[in-house]
Order: structure tokens, then sequence, then C-alpha cells
């Protein structure tokens, strides 16, 4: 899938592959570093990574050269099968590449297999000092459906020692 970036560079949407793990995993270190992203301190192996996600979706966005600016990929909420069609995903966009409009075709991307793939409920909790992630997930469909208060402490970033709030948002595909 080709897009172009709302700076007029092209975006290829691909799946992402056991050899983009080296991007995804220092995209994940800026994301962690930032205190805002997530409550991990440290970032998987490949093979914690491989097993905790779900085969499908998992995407990566890449400029012309090839080089990965993002990905995202979900883990399933539960091992019941009454779950079967709910899921938990996580974006990140690299540093370099946030404000371009990466986040928006990555997410609008990945919502598009995901339906496509039969998930009828998409989750993720974010961080209200994650603005940027709380305003793209809204614009694309995305509701807030609560906020879990004091809900961990933050082991990274510039929140260390904090008790923080996530939201957690869902989109519900379309019937």
């Amino acid at each position: 899938m080709l897009l172009t970036a709302e700076n007029g560079s092209v975006i290829s949407i691909r799946d992402l592959t056991p050899e983009d793990w080296p991007a995804v995993e220092r995209i994940y270190r800026e994301g962690i570093d930032t205190g805002v992203a997530t409550f991990e301190t440290a970032t998987p192996s490949w093979e914690a990574f491989d097993a905790g996600k779900v085969a499908a979706p998992r995407l990566v966005a890449v400029d012309e050269t090839g080089a990965v600016l993002g990905w995202a990929a979900a883990s399933p909420v539960s091992a019941r099968p009454v779950y079967r069609g709910v899921i938990e995903h996580s974006i990140y966009i690299a540093s370099a590449a946030r404000g371009r409009g990466v986040g928006r075709a990555l997410l609008r991307a990945f919502v598009a297999a995901a339906d496509a793939a039969g998930y009828w409920t998409i989750q993720s909790s974010v961080f209200p000092q994650n603005s940027a992630s709380f305003r793209l997930h809204l614009a694309e469909g995305f509701r807030e459906v609560g906020r879990r208060e004091r809900i961990a402490q933050a082991q990274a970033g510039p929140h260390t020692g904090e008790w923080l709030d996530t939201i957690l948002l869902e989109r519900r595909r379309p019937d």
C-alpha cells in the first residue's frame, strides 16, 4: 500500500517481518524513553515480541529508501474464545518521522487490516500525556471508553516515580 504523507513524501505500508526487528526495536526504545508511550522499561527480544503478538496485522511504514518509520502490532486481550475478535494494539513512530502523517497512514492501514482479519474491536490504553496519540486515535474513529486512574507507577522517562492514568480507547468495526 502506497500513501502520500502530509509533507508529500511517499510512505509504503507492508507486513512487519523478522528482518525489520532491529528498526522496530529501536523505535520501540524511543517510545519507552519518552515515558509516555508504555509502562515497559526495556524492549523484548524478537522471540518474546513475536510470541506475544497476533500474526496479523503486523505492519510497518517505510519511506522511499526502505527505512522503517513506524510499526503497529496487536496482542489478544484474552485467551478465552469469546474474545477472539478483540485485540489491543500498539503503534510507534520513529522520533524523526513524527508530525509527517506516518501515524495516521499506519493506523488507517492497521484498522483496515484488522477489519479484514475479522477483528471487531481494537483497544488501546494511552497516557493522557501522550496527546498526539490520543488525538490521532480519536480522529481515526476510536472513542474513549474509560480511564484507569493511577493504574501504575512510571519506571522510565520524565514521569519516573509518578502514578499515571491511562485512557482506554476502542474502535468497533462497523457492521
